[in-house]
C-alpha cells in the first residue's frame, strides 16, 4: 500500500492531507496551537481519529501517540552520529534514517519491515510517499511519520 503526506507550503500550523496512491483523499492533519507541535488526524468524514502530542520537559524530542484519546506510545528522537534513529515505545517498532532526513524504515521487533517513507526534493512543500507492507499498521505508521516530520 502507498499513501502521500503533502504539507500545506503555507500555514501557521503543520497542516497535511494524506492521499492514496490514486490520490484519493485519506486523511487530514491539522496542528493546533499548544506548548509543543499537537497535531490530530481527522478522516473524510472529519472524524478525529488519532493525536500526536510533543512533550517539552525531555532533553531530546518526544512525541506522546493516542488513539480515540488512549495513549498507545511514544517516539523518541535518539543520539547517533552516523544516522538518524528514534526509539519507539510502541510493538517493539524501531526507526532508522539517513544523515540527510530524507528516507526512513520501520522495522519490528525481528527486523522486518513494516513500512518506508521517502521525502520528495524540490516540491514546493514538504511531499512524503510511504510504502506500508500491512495495511492494518497505516495509521501507527502516520502517526510515527507525522512525528518525524515535526520534529524536525
Amino acid at each position: 500500500m502507498k499513501l502521500f503526506i503533502k504539507q500545506r507550503a503555507f500555514s501557521w500550523f503543520d497542516n497535511y492531507k494524506i492521499f492514496d496512491e490514486d490520490g484519493n483523499p485519506m486523511y487530514s492533519i491539522r496542528g493546533e496551537l499548544s506548548w509543543g507541535h499537537c497535531l490530530r488526524m481527522y478522516d473524510t468524514q472529519d472524524t478525529e481519529v488519532c493525536m500526536v502530542r510533543e512533550k517539552r520537559d525531555t532533553l531530546l524530542p518526544k512525541f506522546e501517540m493516542y488513539v480515540g484519546g488512549t495513549y498507545i506510545g511514544s517516539i523518541n528522537k535518539g543520539s547517533d552520529v552516523t544516522k538518524n534513529v528514534y526509539s519507539i515505545d510502541f510493538n517493539g517498532w524501531r526507526i532508522e534514517g539517513d544523515l540527510m532526513e530524507s528516507e526512513y524504515q520501520i522495522f519490528d521487533g525481528q527486523g522486518y519491515q513494516i513500512a518506508s517513507m521517502t521525502k520528495e526534493v524540490l516540491k514546493q512543500a514538504d511531499t512524503y510517499r510511504i510504502k506500508i507492507t500491512n495495511p492494518q499498521d497505516e495509521l501507527y505508521v502516520l502517526m510515527l511519520m507525522v512525528a518525524i516530520d515535526a520534529e524536525k
